[in-house]
């Protein structure tokens, strides 16, 4: 179980539960890529060049396609939410010193979201990425604003797992939503709930589901390698933390936030092989 000191800062630190993504964030993270097929189409889209150009992490590419595409087909709903997925990357792009920036690549994620949904509700890509979006503002806000925010987090991805229950990204959010909750405490939600307003609900067990659930879906993706992991640690199978984060370590770097976790299970690997 986690350390007391940790457990008692948790109540107000929870709106980092996306910032993991990146994170603290923290997503959103979170950002499953889907695996190449094996035979080559004969012709390939502009979208498709600009899905891959996202994950070459080349955002400057990914944004004037999508955004022409999206000029010439602004009926096309999931060009929104590819476009607010891109302008989460685009803020994870920014050091944690550049904070305007990237808020404001967060917002024109938000928005982009919200107008897919307004086209269709239900596309449960839009649902995730307005989720993601909301998470990563959570930082800037006051305690009141940042348990609101979370209820709304919580009901967007309800909402795209509803839609599509085998949604890797919305799955991963969830791991962390439920993750951070379960480090709140009977007693600090208490508190929190007669002072402040209804804290987020969680535990372990349900953290734990939703992450090896995405892991089934996409084994690629980083972060839900690492943040199972540090489960494990917290309940003590620090055995399945060590293979889950050496697993992680063969994974290709997909988004920045990547980059950062390896380093963290680095470090956590070496402490847990010296213990």
């Amino acid at each position: 179980m986690p350390a007391s000191g940790h457990r008692c800062s948790s109540l107000y630190r929870w709106a980092s539960i996306f910032l993991l993504f990146s994170l603290t964030a923290n997503l959103p993270a979170v950002f499953a890529k889907k695996t190449k097929k094996a035979a080559i189409k004969p012709t390939v889209t502009p979208v498709e060049i600009a899905d891959e150009a996202v994950w070459q992490m080349n955002y400057s590419k990914a944004d004037s396609i999508y955004s022409s595409e999206l000029r010439n087909n602004p009926s096309n709903v999931d060009l929104y939410w590819k476009m607010a997925r891109l302008q989460v990357s685009l803020g994870e792009s920014f050091p944690k010193g550049k904070s305007d920036a990237r808020m404001l690549h967060y917002r024109k994620a938000a928005e982009y979201a919200r107008n897919g949904i307004a086209l269709d509700s239900t596309n449960a890509k839009s649902h995730t990425w307005l989720a993601a979006s909301l998470g990563m503002m959570a930082d800037k806000i006051g305690t009141k604003e940042k348990l609101r925010r979370a209820q709304e987090i919580k009901r967007e991805l309800d909402t795209a797992l509803r839609l599509n229950p085998n949604d890797e990204t919305a799955l991963s959010m969830l791991g962390s939503y439920y993750r951070e909750a379960a480090n709140i405490g009977w007693f600090r939600r208490m508190v929190g709930n007669a002072f402040i307003g209804e804290v987020p609900k969680g535990n372990y067990t349900l953290a734990e589901k939703a992450f090896r659930k995405a892991i089934s879906i996409d084994p690629g993706i980083i972060r839900n390698y690492h943040e199972l992991a540090l489960i494990c640690i917290d309940s003590g199978n620090k055995e399945e933390a060590v293979t889950l984060m050496k697993t992680a370590l063969d994974k290709p770097i997909l988004i920045e936030s990547d980059k950062r976790r390896i380093e963290e299970m680095r470090a956590l690997l070496k402490k847990l092989t010296k213990e």
